[in-house]
């Protein structure tokens, strides 16, 4: 990679930061293209948000990932942003288009491909979605869309309540809610084709955690967990235990990333690319 003043810059900001594997894969995206674009990670204090963002237009930056917490407060030093970004107050990209700044969130299409790339339907299924904050709002969104029937559990139950009104208007059909708790998990489960983990139980450092009792799931269940770290989580193999299909966190990871990749560059994402080289990362983790 040769940089130079024609070397057009992306990154991603948040806090933490340390653990992201976006800069490995879009710089191996960038690299397989020819483009002469780079990658950089900020860690950005929530007190300096609007200052970062007012840097990415005075330093001509192309495009920005937010990631937590940030994905809600970036919204305000945008100057136009995308219907779904708008309506779950959730910005995750940022494109820079001659100084001016417009927001969208690429989290609930990368869901959506995640799934159906690997070989899981939407219509005609109902979903369960744990979790209602940061990602799982616009995966929420999405699914709201997709699928026949979505519920929302989370573990404050106001917020799942809340999300799940928000989703009736929009998708004009009924959305339920509930808590994390094993009854409210067994009672929305039962009759799921989908379940998707959106919260971070599981997460390293508390690998050993699991949103759902083993003996919940079954083989007619297809089972995606956001998150990556660890590359396999307790409930995905719980879930190939029991026989489900298993969609790893990081394809949804990689198909977001593609979905930002091609706003910034307008350019098809090498998808396999990013795919090897997070999974190269993921692997000296």
């Amino acid at each position: 990679m040769t940089i130079s003043g024609k070397t057009r810059v992306c990154g991603v900001i948040g806090d933490p930061i340390e653990h992201t594997l976006s800069p490995c894969m879009h710089n191996a995206a960038f690299e397989a293209l020819g483009l002469d674009y780079v990658f950089l990670a900020f860690k950005v204090k929530p007190a300096f948000v609007a200052d970062a963002v007012n840097g990415m237009r005075a330093l001509n930056i192309r495009g920005l990932n937010v990631t937590m917490p940030h994905k809600h407060t970036v919204m305000a030093n945008l100057d136009r942003i995308d219907l779904s970004a708008q309506l779950i107050n959730s910005v995750n990209t940022i494109l820079n288009k001659e100084n001016l700044l417009f927001g969208f969130n690429t989290d609930g299409v990368g869901a959506v491909k995640a799934l159906k790339e690997n070989g899981v339907e939407l219509k005609g299924r109902k979903v369960l979605l744990l979790g209602a904050g940061g990602a799982a709002r616009a995966i929420a969104y999405a699914m709201a869309k997709e699928a026949d029937e979505l519920a929302v559990l989370n573990r404050t139950v106001k917020q799942a309540q809340a999300l799940a009104r928000l989703l009736e208007k929009s998708a004009n059909k009924k959305i339920a809610s509930g808590s994390l708790s094993p009854s409210d998990v067994q009672k929305n489960l039962q009759d799921s084709d989908i379940l998707i983990n959106a919260t971070s139980i599981g997460m390293k450092p508390r690998p050993e955690e699991t949103p759902v009792p083993p003996k919940l799931l079954r083989r007619d269940l297809s089972v995606m967990d956001i998150v990556y770290n660890p590359l396999e989580t307790k409930l995905a193999k719980d879930a190939k235990a029991a026989g489900a299909k298993v969609i790893s966190g990081v394809e949804m990871l990689i198909y977001q990333g593609a979905a930002s990749f091609e706003i910034w560059t307008g350019k098809s994402a090498p998808v396999e690319v990013m795919r090897k080289a997070a999974l190269n990362r993921l692997m000296k983790v």
